[in-house]
Order: C-alpha cells, then sequence, then structure tokens
C-alpha cells in the first residue's frame, strides 16, 4: 500500500487513523498481534523493529528469545473491525544478533520467501502461482466443554436439516443434509453475507473468483480466490480468514475452518490450484502432453505424490482434518492424479484449457494449516519431482479416470492412500523431510518442533474418552 513513512503518514493524518496494529504469525498459524499510537511509528520502527518476546509464540527455541518486528508497508491496510480508527500491517521476524539483526529461519514468511527463492535458483521458474479455495462453516451458536467426568459439544444453526421441528418461529426453509451445492435463497440465507465478505476481501486487494453455499447442509460456505505468487496469497490467506472471522462475528455469527465440524456433512477442504512461470511465461502447458500438462507440470506432479503422506504434516495439520479425510465426501483419500476427478488427490480442471490458465490442484489441504508451511512444503514437494523427473504414471500413481470411491478392497490395496490420523501424517513427516531441508527452506529446528508440537496434540486426543466408546462399551 505504501513505499515509504512519508506516504504513510500522510495517509493516516488524511483519514485520522490513530493506532498501527501489528500482526505476526505464530507456529500454528494464527495471527498474533501488538498496537502502537500511531505517531510512535516512525523510521526508527521500520530500520529496528519492534521488540517482543518470541518464546510464547511456539517455534524451536532459539540462544535468544528476545526478536524484532519489522513492519511491511506494502501490507498496510485500514482495519474494518477496529472501533478506533487502526491500519494494520504484517512483516517479518529478525532475531537480534550483533553486529545485524538476522531474520528468524523459523518464522513462516521466511520459510516461504526461502522457498520460492530457492526456486529461482534452481531456474526452473521464477514464480509459482496458486489460488485457494476456502471452505468453511457460519453457525448461530458453538459451545464445548472437556472435563475429566464431562466432554460435550454443541453446534446450532437454524437453517439445519435437524431444525425442521423447532417450535416458535420457523419459516421452513432447511438445507437438506448434504444438498446445499450452489443452493438459492431462501433456502441459502447466507448470500448477503458472502457478498459482503467478498467486498471486503476486494477492497483489501483479494480478488474473489466467486462465492456459493457448498454441500454442507448447515451453512457450508465456499469463496474462491483468484491467483497470486505464492508468498503473497500465504499473506492473503491469512486476511482472508480474518476477515470472515470478524465479519461473522460482526454479524452475531461464528465461522469455522475446522475441517470436519459436523458428523456425516461435507467437510472443509482448502483445496490448492498452483501453476509455474519462468519469464512471465507458463511452464506447466504442453499440448501433447497428458491432459494438456508439460513434463515439468508431470514430475511436479509425481513430486507431490511421492510426498503426499509427508505433506500431510503440514497441509492437514490437526486431529480433525483425519476426520475429513474419509471416503463418501469428496474428499480425497488415495494418492493419484486425474483429470476431472475429485476423488484423486490431485485434479486437473479439464476446463482450463489455455496456456496461461492450464494447472492442477491439491485436494487435500484443510484450512488448519499455517498457510506458509503448506504451500512451501507443496512447492518443495514439487521441485524435488522436477529435479527428479519424477513421471506420476510410471510410479504407479494413475492417471486414475475412473471413480476412486467405488474400488473394491483388493483394487484399493494397488493404491497408496493418505495418512488415516495425524500419527501416522508425522510418522511420514519423520521417515520423509529430506525434500524440505534442501537449502535450509525447512531448518531442521522447525520439523522437530513441528513433529513434538503435533505429537502432544495427537495424544491428548487420543488419551480423552469420547462419547460413542460409552455407547459402545459401557455395558461389557
Amino acid at each position: 500500500m505504501f513505499n515509504d513513512i512519508r506516504q504513510l503518514k500522510q495517509f493516516c493524518t488524511a483519514r485520522d487513523i490513530k493506532m498501527a496494529d501489528f500482526m505476526m504469525v505464530d507456529l500454528t498459524g494464527r495471527w498474533r498481534h501488538l498496537t502502537m499510537p500511531i505517531g510512535r511509528l516512525t523510521e526508527d520502527t521500520l530500520e529496528n523493529g519492534v521488540g517482543f518476546d518470541g518464546s510464547n509464540y511456539g517455534f524451536a527455541p532459539v540462544e535468544k528469545s528476545d526478536m524484532v518486528f519489522l513492519p511491511d508497508l506494502s501490507s498496510a491496510y485500514i482495519d474494518e473491525f477496529a472501533a478506533v480508527p487502526t491500519i494494520t500491517m504484517i512483516g517479518d521476524v529478525y532475531v537480534i544478533d550483533m553486529p545485524h539483526n538476522r531474520k528468524f529461519d523459523q518464522y513462516p514468511r521466511t520459510v516461504a520467501k526461502h522457498a520460492e527463492e530457492y526456486m529461482k535458483g534452481l531456474g526452473i521458474a521464477d514464480e509459482m502461482r496458486i489460488g485457494p479455495e476456502f471452505e468453511f462453516h457460519v453457525f448461530e451458536h458453538i459451545s464445548y466443554k472437556i472435563s475429566p467426568n464431562e466432554s460435550e459439544y454443541c453446534i446450532d444453526t437454524e437453517r439445519a436439516e435437524w431444525n425442521t421441528g423447532m417450535k416458535g418461529r420457523n419459516l421452513g426453509y432447511k438445507m437438506p443434509h448434504k444438498g446445499g451445492y450452489h443452493m438459492a435463497a431462501p433456502m441459502d440465507t447466507f448470500g448477503d453475507f458472502r457478498s459482503e465478505v467478498t467486498m471486503l476481501l476486494e477492497k483489501h486487494g483479494i480478488a474473489v473468483k466467486y462465492h456459493h453455499h457448498e454441500v454442507g447442509g448447515p451453512g457450508q460456505l465456499e469463496i474462491e480466490t483468484e491467483f497470486g505468487p505464492m508468498s503473497e496469497m500465504a499473506d492473503k490467506t491469512m486476511l482472508t480468514k480474518h476477515i470472515i472471522k470478524n465479519a461473522a462475528v460482526a454479524k452475531g455469527l461464528t465461522a469455522t475452518f475446522m475441517p470436519k465440524p459436523i458428523f456425516a456433512e461435507a467437510g472443509n477442504g482448502m483445496h490448492v490450484h498452483m501453476h509455474l512461470f519462468k519469464d512471465g511465461r507458463p511452464i506447466f502447458y504442453d499440448e501433447k502432453g497428458y491432459s494438456g500438462l508439460s513434463d515439468h507440470a508431470l514430475y511436479f506432479i509425481g513430486g507431490i505424490l511421492t510426498h503426499a503422506r509427508a505433506l500431510c504434516a503440514f497441509t492437514n495439520p490437526s486431529t480433525n482434518s483425519y476426520k475429513r479425510l474419509v471416503p463418501g465426501f469428496e474428499a480425497p483419500v488415495t494418492i493419484g492424479y486425474a483429470t476431472s476427478n475429485r476423488s484423486s488427490v490431485i485434479r486437473i480442471p479439464a476446463y482450463a484449457k489455455d496456456p496461461d490458465k492450464k494447472r492442477f490442484e491439491l485436494r487435500s489441504p484443510d484450512g488448519t494449516c499455517n498457510p506458509y508451511y503448506a504451500y512451501s512444503a507443496i512447492l518443495m514437494a514439487g521441485l524435488d519431482g522436477i529435479a527428479k523427473k519424477i513421471d506420476p504414471e510410471k510410479s504407479g500413481f494413475g492417471p486414475y479416470d475412473f471413480n476412486l470411491y467405488n474400488l473394491s478392497g483388493e483394487e484399493k490395496q494397488k493404491i497408496k492412500q493418505l495418512p488415516r490420523s495425524l500419527g501416522e501424517a508425522l510418522d511420514a513427516l519423520e521417515a520423509d523431510s529430506g525434500f524440505l531441508k534442501a537449502d535450509k527452506v525447512f531448518p531442521e529446528k522447525l520439523i522437530e518442533i513441528w513433529l513434538e508440537r503435533r505429537r502432544a496434540e495427537s495424544e491428548r486426543y487420543n488419551s480423552l474418552p469420547h462419547p460413542v466408546e460409552f455407547e459402545m462399551y459401557y455395558d461389557l
């Protein structure tokens, strides 16, 4: 938004901006922030940063926990949800060192930018463009409780099928179970909400392709964005989630990107479309190749599929992720590629025919990921495939131009499967992390702490009694 402090100050004076807010990303992918009066933001702030204690952000310990945040003026935007006029910036984190501070190599933005530089250094491409699809649920109520003698959660939304018999005011238009895809008003009561969010996203430089109601009956929505450079889109992924969640709260609603908040309904993915460019020219297109894809594109696919199980540790890093990656809900479970096949991990859209639009999508990721790590890991896997010329067909990954959900048990055993739990994904990462460590894009310490923290979450989840266990076993 701004090139220098002078432009920022002029803008803030004209708009009567009172506060400057700085957003930082923690290990898990949550935004944290600190705020100062706008008068305190000076040239010195941009050069020397704002000090903070980084030990509480979840990263692997470094020799010094004192860090500094340097705001990125080009990322500045007006916070629509702040009562006091506030301008917000994201930025980069540095470790305090002598004689000069150094970039914190575990910081999510640092990893993403390092991955892009690694790609350029290989000479393969100079830009990875991605386009995420954001699936999420909007509810009117969410409560949960976990204690030694009690576990429960309750989700509710007026338009859910389970409220057809609701007493009192009930207009009757309820979304059918797994029947929400592209449904129109009055069944779809969130059209205006999505349009309002879309206008906010567009206002903040996030181009939206379209929005619609998704398959899930109880308020599952989707907003799909246009393509952009990988690091930029990681920033915009964070901002998109921030806007959606805060816009919902402003309406007295609550939004979640949890992969599977409702049993037996469609889950929330975050499909990632991608393609590579060099000197502005697409390198994924070849009219003679399978589905119009070049060798580079197929090798890239080969790399992703070869490392698909390890990738899940970053693209699907929650225990809830693996309640979505089950058959029957348009989420992939087998490791393969195909054209126009939504049951495969990698789907090649048949409608994307132009060279500049020729691409594929990875359908496994979900919104619980840290987007910087997830997008970077995908890029590193693809680059490994190109460097090693991993042919996905010769490697046994397809193409599977048939419904992978309808395979027999014997046929399923012949095709590699995605992990069925977070523990399996972490085991896969521990056994297959070398592609991430190339050029130290993912530092060893980062992978170690990621495994440690996520294993702790998995173990906590596995140790808790579940209500269904009482149904199945209490009387034995």
